[in-house]
């Protein structure tokens, strides 16, 4: 038995601190997984101040980068971290072998029936007794990466620069990166375990020494009164991000096993709870399950501040911004008005990745066929495709709700007003009911959750996705490409995400 518990530990990561594991009562992958997150923000510093682009060149960043990373990954995952060499190597070969006209498609069908055979093999194989340890979930991560490259790549070198829309164009790659720019970008050290996901262009530039060349356009530059010679500093932010990451910790720690989402399913809740009683736990069950993905992502986004990553220029106060890869905005999850605008703020750098991939791509039903991707990128657990199916036909309500009852609420603040409550109040229950199977998992309690419910919400968006007419997509285009500061005002009257904004333009 000790034999077995060895060759366990050397596949699933280090045993360094099973004391800490014990001490704090966390499964071991977990503690490894934030031991090695706070020694790469600690990374990230030195990373910064010591192999600053002016001190070295972009080889030794790249190579430390690497290097750094696939070391966190081994420690975390043990042998298992060789999948990702493995993907990311494959990949490449298909890119160099297969030409720029066909790559994209080819490493996006191999890189995620990669992803996927590794997410059955772990849920219906390993996970069973021998194996805990997700490392599939960084593996998430280098599948976006390896089909944003292909797809990028194609856009730079294989189509003609008319036929490419502005976003497009701003992240095309013209020309191939080498091998270690490749392992670089799918495996560096700020990165590798929770994202988030960014684009080659940018991660490139960051290495370089300028990242803002291929972004900065005339608009933007007669925008700024004064040229700013130094480079901002991000540690006020890196702070700032540290703290709401550790609160956002402590707030999961304390809260999560009040509102067990699993009590959603029990008979005698169903049975002796009146239904108002029901939404309410089912809407605090829900919300106390957030806060976890606000630490990682939080403390990821932290990270790669840190190393200098993630300036994106400045605010029209003159202040540096570092959100060019922000994975979510809590504020504007929390008050979220619409199905639309929660999804825009959750997940960002997914949501960019579904939006770049396929819903831009896909000539018919891209609602579906981005909602049917992310179901498959996520996972094998059917639960996962509950989710993202019961998310089509809510999205399509939700949508065909604004755009017939919202004009009506426009006329007066107080009417706005009122209306802004009543579509908060729907969106997070609508949001609640759709993500339960996501946690839950199993087809079986995902059911009996809708049943309890009486399937209500999938048959109240049904019909109204049916009964409310909504503009085809080409047409919206066209109206919101006349109107587009009256488009970017109403869906994001307090961001200044552009790409947020391009984002929406294309919804």
């Amino acid at each position: 038995m000790a034999d077995e518990g060895s060759a366990s530990t050397a596949c699933t990561g280090s045993s360094l601190l099973q004391p800490v594991s014990e001490i704090t009562n966390l499964p071991l992958d977990q503690v490894n997984f934030v031991v090695c997150q706070l020694c790469a923000l600690l990374s990230a510093f030195w990373f910064r101040l010591f192999l600053h682009p002016s001190k070295t060149s972009p080889f030794i960043r790249h190579v430390v980068a690497t290097l750094l990373g696939i070391y966190f990954a081994l420690f975390c995952f043990g042998w298992y971290a060789l999948h990702f060499l493995v993907q990311s190597g494959l990949t490449y070969g298909i890119m160099i072998l297969t030409g720029v006209e066909h790559m994209h498609k080819y490493c996006l069908v191999v890189a995620l029936s990669y992803l996927s055979l590794c997410q059955i093999t772990r849920v219906y194989v390993f996970d069973y007794g021998m194996y805990t340890a997700d490392f599939t979930g960084p593996m998430m991560v280098i599948t976006q990466k390896i089909t944003s490259i292909a797809f990028e790549i194609h856009d730079g070198m294989a189509r003609k620069e008319e036929h490419l829309t502005p976003g497009q164009k701003i992240l095309a790659i013209r020309r191939m990166p080498s091998l270690l720019e490749y392992f670089s970008y799918n495996c560096n050290f700020m990165g590798i375990l929770a994202g988030p996901t960014c684009s080659y262009n940018d991660y490139i530039a960051f290495i370089e020494g300028d990242p803002r060349r291929h972004r900065d356009q005339e608009a933007d530059r007669k925008s700024h009164s004064k040229l700013r010679q130094s480079e901002p500093s991000p540690n006020m932010e890196v702070v700032r991000k540290v703290a709401t990451s550790f609160f956002c910790l402590i707030v999961f720690l304390s809260v999560c096993k009040v509102f067990p989402v699993e009590r959603n399913i029990d008979d005698d809740f169903i049975a002796n709870t009146p239904f108002y009683g029901q939404v309410v736990y089912l809407y605090l069950s829900m919300v106390t399950t957030r806060p976890k993905y606000y630490f990682v992502w939080t403390l990821a986004d932290a990270i790669n501040n840190a190393a200098g990553f993630g300036f994106n220029g400045y605010d029209i106060n003159g202040s540096p911004r570092w959100d060019l890869i922000s994975n979510l905005r809590i504020l504007n999850i929390e008050f979220a008005t619409s199905f639309k605008v929660f999804l825009d703020n959750w997940n960002i750098q997914t949501a960019h990745w579904l939006k770049r991939v396929c819903y831009e791509r896909c000539p018919y039903h891209p609602t579906a066929a981005t909602f049917i991707l992310s179901a498959m990128w996520h996972g094998a657990y059917p639960g996962y495709y509950l989710t993202f199916l019961t998310g089509i036909v809510v999205t399509l309500a939700a949508r065909a709700v604004r755009h017939n009852v919202r004009p009506h609420f426009l006329h007066s603040p107080t009417h706005k007003l009122v209306y802004d409550i009543i579509t908060w109040a729907a969106t997070q229950i609508a949001i609640c009911y759709t993500v339960v199977p996501f946690v839950l998992l199993s087809i079986g309690p995902s059911m009996k959750f809708y049943r309890s419910w009486y399937f209500s919400l999938h048959i109240g968006c049904v019909l109204l996705a049916v009964a409310l007419p909504v503009k085809p997509r080409h047409l919206r285009l066209k109206d919101q490409q006349k109107n587009p500061l009256q488009e970017q005002v109403q869906h994001h009257p307090g961001t200044k995400d552009t790409d947020c904004i391009l984002k929406e333009k294309t919804s």
